[in-house]
This record gives C-alpha cells, sequence and structure tokens, in this order.
C-alpha cells in the first residue's frame, strides 16, 4: 500500500503497515514516543500508563533534573524515565534484560555530566542501598525457626506458614515485654541483692495507710510431702510464692545508687504502661500493614473469580498431596462464591413474610447464643467461688487428686466451656442462613468474643470476691485483708495457672488424641467407624484463637506476675514445636482456604481484640490500687483528726487546770499579804 493510498483512508483506521510498525515496536519505542492513534490506546490499562508517564514527566521538570543533551525526542523521554530510576532499582521493573541493561548504560553515561557532588550522592545513594539489602540478607539467615517455616510453606501453603509465623511474633513479643519488666523492674533489684552495684534498698515507712495493709505473711505447713512440690509447681504457691515470679515480692520502695533514688513502685507502673503501649503499636502497624494489602486486593465479584481461576495458584507448594489440595481448595473457593452468589439473589427475591421469618429466626437463635454464654459465665463464677472458698485448707487434710481439683476448677471450667460453645455456636450457625463467608466470620467472632470474656469474668470474679467483707474488715485496708494479704498475687497465681492449664491441654490432646487417633486410622482403615472419623485437620482460627487467648492470659496477669511473659515465652516455643510435629505427622491441612494475606490481617485483628480487652481489667485493677490507698489515707486521716480533737480536748483541759491554779495562787498570795 502506497502513501497516497494510505493517505486516502478515512481518518480513525490506521493502514496496515503502521499497525505492523507498531506492534513490532521495542519497548524504547512504544513506552516512550507517542505513537498513532489507534483502538488500542483506548483500552484502560493504556490509559493508566499513560496518566502516570505524564505524572513522571511533570514531576521530573518541576525538579529540574539534568539530562544528556541528545537529538531525538525518545532519548530525551528515556533520560528522564532513568532519572527518575535514581532511587529504585531499575530490577524492581518488569523489563527483560536486554532493556535493563541499555537502561543501567544510559544512567552510567548520564552520570558523566552531573557535578562531582551529584555524583557523590548517587554513589553513596547506591551504596547505602546495597549495604541495606546485604544487611537485610544476613539477618533473615538470623530470623527465628526461619528454615522449620519455609518448609511448612513449602509443603502445605502461605495459609498455615502465616500461623507458624504469627506465633513467631508473638514468641519475639513476649520476649520484649520482658525485657522491659526485666530492665526497669528486675535489674536494680538484682544488682543491689548481689552486691554489683554500690546501691541499698530503700524501705520508706507508709504514712498513709497501716502497717497491717503491708504485711504479707508467708504460710508455712510444716511437714512438706513430695506431691506438694508439683502442686506449687502447677499453681504458683508454696515456694514460689515469695519468689519474684508474683507482686507480693515486690516490698521495696526504691533502691538508692550514688546519685539518686530510684523508685520502683513507678518503675513497677510505667512498665506495664510501656508494654501495653508498645504492643498496641506493635499490632497496628502490622495491621495497618495487612490491611492495606486487603485494601489493594479488593475486588468485584467477576475479578474474585479471574483472579482465583488464573492467579490463585501458590508457586510455594512443592509436594504432590499439597497440590491436590490446593485444587481441592479452589474448588471450594469456586463453590463458596457461588453459594454467596446464590444467597444473594435469594436474598434479593425474598418477600416481606420470608424476611420476617428469617429475622425472627435469628433474633431467637441469638438469644440462645447469649444464653449459653450467660450459662458459661455463670458456670465460671460459680467454680471461681467455690475455688477460693475451698482454698485455704491446709494441703495434708486434702489428697493430692483434691487439692489439684480445687485449685484448678476455674481453669477446667474455663476450658471445658471454651471447647463445648464452638460446637454449640458451629451448630446454630447453619439455620441463620448466613452465606458461607459470613458463617465463618461470625462463628470465629462468637469464639473470640467466648474465650476472651472468661478470663475477664474470672478476673472480675476474683475481684469481688478481694473486696467483699463481713463484719467491717474492709474498712482499715479497703478490702478483705484477713483471706487475701496480698490479692495481686491472688490473681497472678490465677493467671499463672491458666497459662500452665493450658499448655498441658494443647500437649495432652496432642499426645493422647491426636498421635492414637493417626494410628487408628492409618492402620485400621478398613473399619468403617475409623473411615468416618478421619484424619484429624489442622483447623487455622481454632489454632490462632487459642495462642491469643494465651496471650491474653499474659498482657493481664504480667501486672500481677512479672515474670509471666517469660513464662508466655516458654510456652510459645513449646507450642511451636509441638504444633509442626502434630503437622508433619498426624493432621492434614483443612480443605477451607485460608490465605496469608487475608489471614495475617485476621490474627492481628483478632490479637488487637485481645489487648483491648486486657486493658480493662488492668485499667480496673490498677484504679482500684489508687482507691485503695485513697479509702486507706482518708482512714488514717480520720484517726489523725481523732487523735488532734482528743489532744485540743486535753489541752483545753490542762488550761483550765492551770489557769484555776494560778488562780488559787494569787488568792493566797493576797490573804499573806493583807
Amino acid at each position: 500500500m502506497s502513501e497516497s493510498s494510505a493517505s486516502a483512508l478515512p481518518p480513525g483506521r490506521p493502514s496496515r503497515q503502521a499497525f505492523i510498525h507498531q506492534e513490532s515496536l521495542s519497548l524504547d519505542s512504544s513506552c516512550f514516543s507517542s505513537p498513532p492513534v489507534n483502538f488500542l490506546q483506548e483500552l484502560p490499562s493504556y490509559q493508566s500508563i499513560a496518566r502516570k508517564r505524564t505524572t513522571i514527566l511533570s514531576r521530573d521538570k518541576q525538579s529540574g533534573t539534568l539530562l544528556k543533551p541528545t537529538d531525538s525526542y525518545s532519548s530525551q523521554l528515556e533520560g528522564e524515565i532513568t532519572e527518575n530510576l535514581d532511587n529504585q532499582s531499575i530490577r524492581k521493573y518488569a523489563l527483560n534484560i536486554s532493556e535493563k541493561r541499555r537502561l543501567r548504560d544510559i544512567q552510567e553515561t548520564q552520570m558523566k555530566y552531573l557535578s562531582e557532588w551529584d555524583q557523590w550522592k548517587r554513589y553513596s545513594s547506591k551504596s547505602w542501598e546495597r549495604f541495606k539489602e546485604k544487611a537485610r540478607e544476613m539477618t533473615a539467615h538470623l530470623e527465628l525457626w526461619r528454615k522449620d517455616i519455609r518448609s511448612i510453606e513449602g509443603k502445605f501453603g502461605t495459609g498455615i506458614q502465616s500461623y507458624f509465623s504469627f506465633l513467631r511474633f508473638l514468641v519475639l513479643l513476649n520476649v520484649v515485654i520482658f525485657l522491659i519488666i526485666f530492665m526497669l523492674v528486675l535489674l536494680p533489684v538484682l544488682l543491689t541483692r548481689y552486691k554489683i552495684t554500690n546501691s541499698s534498698f530503700v524501705l520508706i515507712p507508709s504514712k498513709g495507710t497501716d502497717i497491717q495493709c503491708t504485711v504479707y505473711p508467708i504460710s508455712s505447713s510444716g511437714l512438706i510431702y513430695f506431691y506438694s512440690y508439683i502442686i506449687d509447681l502447677l499453681s504458683g504457691t508454696g515456694f514460689l510464692e515469695d519468689t519474684c515470679l508474683f507482686y507480693g515480692h515486690y516490698t521495696i520502695d526504691g533502691v538508692k545508687f550514688q546519685n539518686f533514688i530510684y523508685d520502683l513502685p513507678l518503675a513497677y507502673v510505667l512498665s506495664t504502661v510501656a508494654y501495653l503501649a508498645l504492643s498496641l503499636l506493635w499490632i497496628v502497624k502490622r495491621s495497618v500493614e495487612g490491611f492495606k494489602s486487603n485494601l489493594i486486593r479488593s475486588e468485584e465479584h467477576f475479578q474474585s473469580y479471574c483472579n482465583k481461576i488464573f492467579a490463585g495458584w501458590d508457586f510455594c507448594i512443592t509436594s504432590r498431596s499439597m497440590a491436590d489440595l490446593k485444587h481441592s481448595s479452589l474448588r471450594y473457593e469456586l463453590r463458596a462464591d457461588l453459594e454467596e452468589e446464590r444467597i444473594r439473589q435469594k436474598i434479593a427475591e425474598r418477600t416481606s413474610e420470608e424476611t420476617i421469618r428469617i429475622y425472627s429466626l435469628r433474633l431467637f437463635l441469638n438469644c440462645i447464643v447469649l444464653a449459653v454464654l450467660a450459662a458459661c459465665f455463670y458456670a465460671i463464677y460459680r467454680a471461681t467461688i467455690f475455688s477460693q472458698e475451698h482454698m485455704k485448707k491446709e494441703i495434708d487434710k486434702m489428697v493430692f487428686g483434691e487439692n489439684l481439683l480445687i485449685l484448678y476448677l476455674p481453669s477446667i471450667v474455663i476450658t471445658l466451656a471454651n471447647f463445648i460453645t464452638p460446637i454449640i455456636f458451629a451448630k446454630i450457625i447453619h439455620y441463620e442462613d448466613y452465606s458461607p463467608g459470613f458463617e465463618i466470620r461470625l462463628t470465629i467472632l462468637r469464639c473470640v468474643f467466648m474465650r476472651l470474656a472468661t478470663i475477664c469474668v474470672l478476673v472480675f470474679t476474683l475481684g469481688s470476691k478481694i473486696t467483699s467483707c463481713d463484719n467491717y474488715s474492709c474498712e482499715l485496708c479497703g478490702y478483705n485483708q484477713k483471706l487475701y494479704p496480698c490479692w495481686e498475687t491472688q490473681v497472678g497465681q490465677e493467671m499463672y495457672k491458666l497459662m500452665i492449664f493450658d499448655l498441658i491441654i494443647i500437649l495432652a490432646v496432642t499426645l493422647f488424641v491426636d498421635f492414637p487417633r493417626k494410628i487408628l486410622v492409618t492402620y485400621c482403615s478398613s473399619w468403617k467407624l475409623f473411615q468416618c472419623w478421619g484424619q484429624q485437620e489442622f483447623a487455622i482460627p481454632d489454632n490462632v484463637l487459642g495462642i491469643v487467648y494465651g496471650q491474653t492470659i499474659c498482657w493481664i496477669g504480667a501486672f500481677f506476675s512479672p515474670l509471666l511473659p517469660a513464662v508466655a515465652t516458654l510456652k510459645f516455643i513449646i507450642i511451636f514445636y509441638v504444633k509442626e510435629i502434630s503437622l508433619l505427622y498426624t493432621c492434614k491441612p483443612s480443605p477451607r482456604p485460608f490465605r496469608a494475606s487475608n489471614s495475617n490481617f485476621f490474627f492481628l485483628l483478632v490479637l488487637l481484640i485481645g489487648l483491648c480487652l486486657a486493658i480493662i481489667p488492668l485499667t480496673i485493677s490498677m484504679a482500684r490500687l489508687v482507691m485503695f490507698y485513697f479509702i486507706a489515707l482518708a482512714g488514717a486521716h480520720k484517726r489523725v483528726v481523732v487523735q488532734l480533737r482528743e489532744q485540743l480536748s486535753l489541752e483545753s483541759r490542762d488550761k483550765r487546770y492551770l489557769i484555776q491554779k494560778l488562780t488559787e495562787a494569787q488568792r493566797d498570795m493576797r490573804n499573806r499579804l493583807d
């Protein structure tokens, strides 16, 4: 086709040669020049690239970047693009090797036209980027459980890998919390006690409180049986009660160094505020990052189908069985999406009578849920009251099992409630006619509330028991000082027992349920009962709720038991290896998908809810320390006022007596003179 014939074509229809020539353009001519207008330029993707290119060019022109003088306009645009790539690595862009090398050569050529100061800045920036990259590579090799988590990711995908990464985050968080408490509270005490520094303890006599409110007698049981040490280790009583593990051990008012006095009570309170604030900021930071990724990945239903079909594969999977599981997960996702679409259409086609019926049914079922929660809370309340009333008996009057049952009764009831309620909630949710995705989220939300609220119920029950007084027994100290000489230690012991009992349950379930179930399903597969029972599934939400429950206990109990973060760190390390062994040898991944991008944000959201619930009882407890102080201070002031009144009364009597004697002496003197 000649140029005249090409020019005779109507506008808007490019010639065949022009169209072929445009398709054969290289990256530089297609991205950095202005091709003739055709229908491909009307695509949204091309328009988006054009807008980004215009923004980059306008920004570079405003900044006045220095370019190499060239003759062609396309070369000038290339120079401006390479100038824009100075702050970012070229290899981050989706270009082939030849184009990256060409752009790198252009950058190096442009360096000759820069001043020495600009060249030094560019070289230093590149050197700093290389240093940071090498540092990240070095720290990646020092990352905790790096090989184990990568192995899990390769065998089971990113969903289960995100659970173990979240567990690693909690280990690091508790290590940092322990270091804060150790540096602010424990270290000054240890340095003084073992004469490492030239310092001494300071005991300031309390002027506002009675001496009986500051005395913490440690009970001695006389002859101690061997199993008593086991009970003490599991419950935090006995030889552990007067150690740095609990609040009652810290009776020192300060540490006197050479130039200042370290206020230990203030440091104790500040350490609590510090670890709560650090936890909040760290969780919010990671949650915002996850929220950004979820916001970017927010998609319409049509895009969701396309992404699942064309971009839903997890390329970290290396096992054939896990690949088959991923296929079934994608099928489950598509079925769930179709089911949600069907439910949306069903909702749109509902009549007013059907809407009233379904909402009435949901209201009735939610009343049942509330009744179940109320029954669990009341059971925890009664178990705590019973345990506290019978805990004051001597150990030698009980047998070994009875004593442990009394000590761990609240923990046992809480564990049973956490085990039974999810089953009830899962049965109820099927009758509420929700979409599959919303069913999962609502069930998890109810389980989260149940697990975390049980801890608050336990703490508030202990508080009501501590402040319950008979025959004016609380007037002196503001609480029942006879039964609870140090109520903070009592609360710390309950949190310690919850932590230990939760670890015992996890180990017992793995050893005595999961492993026997795996053996029976593997070697007795011909039995229909075991075929129906099947292999244990590694349910990510349930396992996450378990460790969030443990972390909430740690947050609440760290104020009453300063070394509880160290216990939680050791517990989570044990859980990591136990769960890894259970995953590799006894469990199979759940067929329901749980993507890492969604799960990370969900984990942190649940953890943030747990932190908010943990702050409530801590704030109330600290407010009661302040309230007790002012009550005791008011009582002391009242006694001082009474003493002053008595003293004034005695002084007035003395004055009257002296005036009377003086009058008599004067009268006698006058009589003698007369």
